[in-house]
């Protein structure tokens, strides 16, 4: 199949009025099994945290087996970066990634649409994420 060369620019275009914000889609695979993987999850996690808290991971989490219940060690992280170098830069210096318990690939993605919904009663500290 063969056709156009389609950029970035033209995807813009074409979206004219959306949202257009560039985030990073780092996806994750263990290298050697579940052990090292377990071995690493609590650094792994702390290191997740520290992403959060200082505004640079918007979401993250685990990808089940197509059971929705099984776990083979595979994850997706999706952050802020300045560029897809900075966004590397920060994958590898996730201890799961250094530790070489999984390796990870990282691709640009442009946020376009979709609705998020968050509803917290104040009175009684319960929320609802949708």
């Amino acid at each position: 199949m063969s056709g156009p060369n389609i950029t970035k620019d033209d995807i813009i275009a074409a979206s004219a009025g959306m949202l257009h914000k560039q985030l990073y889609v780092v996806s994750t695979t263990p290298t050697n099994g579940m052990g090292p993987v377990m071995e690493n999850i609590e650094e792994h996690l702390k290191f997740q945290v520290e992403l959060e808290q200082k505004g640079i991971m918007m979401c993250a989490g685990p990808l089940w087996a197509d059971d929705e219940h099984t776990w083979h060690g595979e994850g997706m992280v999706i952050i802020r970066a300045d560029s897809l170098a900075h966004a590397k830069e920060i994958a590898e210096s996730d201890p799961m990634h250094s530790s070489g318990a999984r390796s990870f690939t990282v691709r640009p993605w442009m946020l376009n649409e979709g609705r998020m919904t968050i509803t917290v009663d104040f009175s009684t500290g319960n929320y609802k994420f949708a």
